[in-house]
């Protein structure tokens, strides 16, 4: 505890060097959650120039694989080589990424080169939070990673704003080269002045357990992204993902018994506390993204909201999300508390996904404003106090896994949570838009249930009414399933052990995750 005194009041001498690596390190999750939102409204102006309609997904598909699949890689290097060439490492892949795309001539080397940046942006969120873990006792993580969410919910507002601005002034390319100028800066800043011990673990790397959980999450990330797609969810090609998916994850399962460095220690799951924020960060991204999906189409197709300002769409849930998780960080930090926070989130995530589910064709915006405020609120309680209790559950050598699969559970609940609530509400918009409107509704949207304005403002007016009506129909049922999966968080939240998080001069507590609060912080002024 000594040392860990010694560490807090070496960190208070260096506010300087403090502020400038927090300041880096959110440029690095500002990168990490800009970049789709921005690439994604340039999306049509790529296709225009460079062709390739038919591969368009794949554009986003090739980066989320690449993502996913490197997340707990990256999170185990930190652990075994130290954190900040680790970090360091992937914000470089990610620029080399990112410039390379900019070139990219057609649409075969824009998807490989998105690849290359995914696989550098699966190490820019873990490394941000495993370092927050390494350089801020647990009492005082709170009200940082509550400022990581904040960058999260602003990127999320601003980031097709960007995308668009970007676009129509400086072209298509530069939505992938902004991200030079930024990396660059958080780079050099992290170089200067970022100093932690370095680690070198004799065990070999456990490539066997990296290349099986590779496999494995990529299939699961493809049965999601083509299932009921690209593939119809009972073809051979989805059974057969899956079949490979469930073999290389218990493949995986048994060679981390066995490896002496693991890519993920099954012991970490032995916290219950640790498992929880699993299953809870799970839950989270599977509410989080299928509302960021839903809600814009919602309102742009049912109240005639513009797509320009799509991002400012979502300004009630984000707003409210990034105001809560500030003052969630700060509470917590000041009482070193925080198990009401995951109850009371698990309870208005439910809520407001229970009102989002009953907006119908009459609905204002400012009540589905207000329906989106509560479920804003309920996620500001969780983002980032699952990370705050997973790090705090694990010890200091693991922190870096406990960071990387934390980001992966939710990663992967946000694949579930489009694929699944995305299959339940194409379906009933289909099946609304049969019954309403008959071979001409059917024939509206055999290709696709999701009409763009210009597609909906072409069709006749009975056609046009029947669509709003099914899209609110098929939003009542995917939010429906979301407030129903979302009780599994509170259920999760109520298990909850509370070990309260000590500060500087607090007394050493006893029980889960105790090991991890006493054990030495490296601090910005520690020498390499």
């Amino acid at each position: 505890m000594a040392d860990n005194k010694e560490a807090v009041i070496e960190t208070e001498k260096q506010p300087r060097s403090v502020r400038v690596v927090l300041l880096a390190l959110m440029i690095t999750m500002m990168l990490a959650m800009l970049d789709n939102m921005i690439v994604g409204t340039a999306m049509p102006t790529i296709v225009g120039e460079l062709g390739g309609l038919q591969h368009l997904s794949w554009v986003v598909t090739a980066y989320t694989l690449a993502t996913a699949a490197s997340t707990p890689i990256w999170g185990k290097l930190g652990d075994m080589y130290g954190r900040k060439g680790a970090f360091m490492t992937s914000i470089v892949i990610f620029l080399v990424g990112s410039a390379l795309s900019g070139m990219a001539q057609d649409m075969g080397q824009l998807i490989g080169f998105r690849a290359v940046q995914g696989l550098g942006a699966g190490g820019l969120m873990v490394g941000v939070m495993a370092i927050i873990g390494d350089l801020i006792p647990p009492r005082e993580r709170g009200k940082y990673q509550g400022m990581m969410a904040g960058i999260m919910a602003l990127a999320m507002i601003g980031g097709p704003l960007i995308g668009g601005t970007i676009t129509d002034h400086w072209g298509w390319r530069w939505s992938f080269y902004i991200n030079l100028p930024l990396g660059i800066v958080a780079l050099l800043a992290i170089s200067a002045v970022l100093h932690l011990p370095k680690k070198r673990v004799q065990a070999k790397i456990d490539y066997l357990g990296a290349g099986l959980l590779a496999l494995g999450i990529s299939s699961i990330v493809l049965v999601t992204t083509w299932g009921g797609s690209e593939y119809a969810w009972g073809s051979a090609r989805i059974m057969e993902l899956i079949g490979i998916g469930v073999a290389a994850l218990v493949g995986f399962v048994f060679v981390q018994t066995k490896a002496a460095a693991p890519i993920m220690p099954l012991h970490i799951f032995r916290s219950r506390n640790f498992t929880l924020m699993s299953i809870i960060g799970f839950i989270t991204g599977f509410v989080m993204f299928g509302a960021t999906l839903f809600l814009p189409l919602y309102q742009q197709s049912v109240q005639g909201a513009s797509a320009t300002n799509s991002g400012l769409l979502l300004l009630p849930m984000l707003g409210a999300m990034l105001v809560t998780s500030m003052v969630a960080g700060r509470v917590t930090t000041g009482t070193g508390r925080y198990k009401a926070f995951p109850i009371v989130g698990g309870v208005l995530m439910a809520v407001g996904l229970f009102l989002l589910s009953q907006m119908d064709t009459s609905t204002t915006r400012f009540t589905s404003g207000l329906y989106m405020a509560v479920l804003g609120l309920g996620m500001g309680c969780l983002m980032q106090i699952t990370m705050l209790v997973a790090q705090n559950s694990v010890e200091m050598k693991d922190m870096g896994v406990a960071s990387s699969s934390t980001t992966l559970f939710r990663t992967l609940g946000s694949s579930f949570g489009v694929a699944i609530m995305g299959a339940l509400f194409n379906q009933r918009v289909q099946d609304v838009m049969t019954e309403r409107a008959g071979a001409l509704g059917s024939k509206v949207t055999e290709q696709s249930a999701q009409l763009d304005a210009a597609s909906l403002a072409k069709l006749p007016a009975a056609a046009r009414e029947a669509y709003q009506f099914a899209v609110s129909s098929g939003t009542h049922s995917a939010f429906l399933l979301g407030a129903v999966v979302s009780l599994g968080a509170l259920v999760a939240a109520v298990f909850v052990k509370e070990v309260p998080l000590r500060g500087a001069g607090a007394p050493e507590g006893s029980g889960e995750g105790a090991v991890s609060d006493s054990a030495p912080k490296p601090t910005v002024a520690e020498t390499v």
